[in-house]
């Protein structure tokens, strides 16, 4: 078998360490090349806390290398790298330059081969990304936004739930627990519009009324206050005012189903929102809309991937590493200068610091780490509306109850806390490909994707929908 001794057929000077990922499963997994000249098998091992992605380090002199996975008995190569045709059918390709950026060499005191994230089996990762390379694959992505309508967002079947602004604010957290919805437009019938949405941050909002001193809304009236009568409040508590000092209200953002969607994707960058209402009226002055969905980034993202899907490589961007793209919030480095610090917290932290957090950073989710800050679990502004369960929010204080305890109430009995639950933490590595974490945000109610350290699962950053996008059209 090939290992460090062998004769790759390179001279060894200047070699440099290369971590080879399989992603995709397997019993037995091996890979071989032109380093072990098309001969001995090198065999792969699982990740810690990652049965299914398989890796192995390889030392490798700076030029061209090509080589192929070996699953299960069965020539494989990963389709998501950059791969041509050669003496054994198609293969991968792997470019070295002499000179590979943040190479960790295994020997690092600290560090093992677990741990090098830095490397990668993709060509740009060594080789860098051209403004060209950017240029063109913004181009095409905004070309494909621009004549492609709102309308294919729209679903065979399916159901929209809209909330009436009568409807007391109690009954409408419980309807959007009940129906697993994080937000639903809002309905006015005598002015025969929607206007507005309520998303889980009013419920956050009220819970933060409800457990300050001196407030207006107790939980008593929380049984009859109605959503518009909320909605008015708001106005006043988020001091949402223009140039004259007088209070306004949010007018609603909305699309039709013919408006492009690049058109859409820019009404949620720039308004910062997570969904928006695709309306249509057959009336002159746009009365009684009819609610025909409501989109989202993850819609949009799943257009791109399907529409490129066969053509990937007509967007020379999606085969780069997150770590070589300016994408995503990441924890700053020691002594980095001029760096927000990244929001997380301990799951014995109390519930109200989650939710200020929340409000205050302006995010939507806090990872929850441990001491050496492994990620254990992740609150978003959504988990709010577990407290509608048994009516808990009006038995609990914010302050006395930890974020593991209000997990808890949104889960079953039998589950077990943390990322082995279901599929609450969204991850992935920073080696992981664009066109990866693409297809993983593309997935219905995936808004995020947390980078994490392979093995220890140590946060490192966060992508975001909106990262993403603001990415792609080149949005500041």
């Amino acid at each position: 078998m090939f290992g460090s001794g062998s004769s790759t057929g390179h001279d060894n000077s200047g070699v440099s360490p290369v971590r080879f990922v399989w992603p995709y499963g397997g019993g037995e997994v091996s890979i071989f090349g032109t380093f072990t000249r098309w001969t001995d098998l090198i065999p792969m091992s699982p990740m810690e806390g990652c049965p299914n992605v398989y890796q192995v380090v390889v030392s490798l002199v700076p030029g061209l290398h090509q080589f192929k996975f070996y699953v299960d008995g069965q020539w494989r190569v990963d389709e998501q790298l950059s791969f041509v045709s050669g003496p054994y059918g198609l293969v991968n390709t792997v470019v070295l330059t002499k000179d590979p950026p943040q190479i960790i060499d295994s020997e690092t005191p600290g560090r093992s081969n677990m741990e090098l994230d830095d490397v990668s089996v993709c060509p740009e990762v060594i080789q860098g990304m051209s403004a060209a390379d950017v240029e063109v694959s913004r181009h095409r992505i905004s070309a494909f936004l621009s004549s492609h309508t709102a309308y294919e967002l729209l679903p065979e079947s399916g159901k929209v739930i809209a909330l009436d602004v009568t409807l007391p604010v109690k009954r409408a957290f419980h309807i959007l627990y009940e129906q697993g919805i994080p937000t639903a437009p809002l309905w006015d019938f005598c002015k025969g519009q929607f206007v507005g949405v309520l998303a889980a941050l009013d419920f956050i909002l009220i819970l933060r009324e409800l457990g300050t001193h001196g407030s207006n809304l107790t939980e008593e009236e929380l049984e009859t206050h109605t959503i518009s009568a909320w909605k008015e409040g708001k106005m006043h508590l988020s001091r949402q005012i223009d140039g004259s000092g007088r209070a306004y209200s949010k007018h609603l953002i909305h699309a039709g189903p013919y408006d492009s969607l690049k058109d859409v994707a820019s009404k949620f960058l720039q308004n910062s929102i997570s969904t928006v209402p695709i309306l249509h009226s057959s009336a002159q002055d746009g009365s009684f809309p009819q609610l025909l969905h409501l989109a989202s980034l993850s819609g949009i993202l799943k257009c791109i991937c399907r529409y490129f899907r066969h053509s990937a490589g007509s967007l020379p961007i999606l085969q780069q590493p997150i770590c070589s793209i300016p994408l995503g919030t990441w924890v700053p480095k020691i002594g980095e200068p001029n760096r927000r610090p990244f929001a997380m917290l301990k799951p014995n932290a109390s519930l109200g610091a989650a939710l200020s957090l929340l409000v205050q950073a302006n995010v939507s989710s806090i990872p929850i780490v441990n001491d050496n800050d492994s990620l254990l679990d992740v609150y978003s502004r959504s988990d709010i509306t577990a407290l509608a369960k048994d009516k808990a929010y009006a038995q609990i204080h914010l302050d006395e109850i930890s974020i593991h305890q209000a997990l808890q109430l949104g889960q079953d009995t039998n589950s077990s806390y943390g990322f082995f639950n279901g599929q609450r933490c969204q991850m992935c590595l920073r080696t992981d490909s664009l066109h990866k974490v693409m297809e993983r945000l593309a997935n219905p109610g995936v808004r995020r994707l947390l980078i994490v350290e392979a093995g220890s699962k140590r946060v490192e950053g966060v992508i975001s929908l909106s990262d993403v996008f603001k990415f792609l059209l080149g949005v500041a």
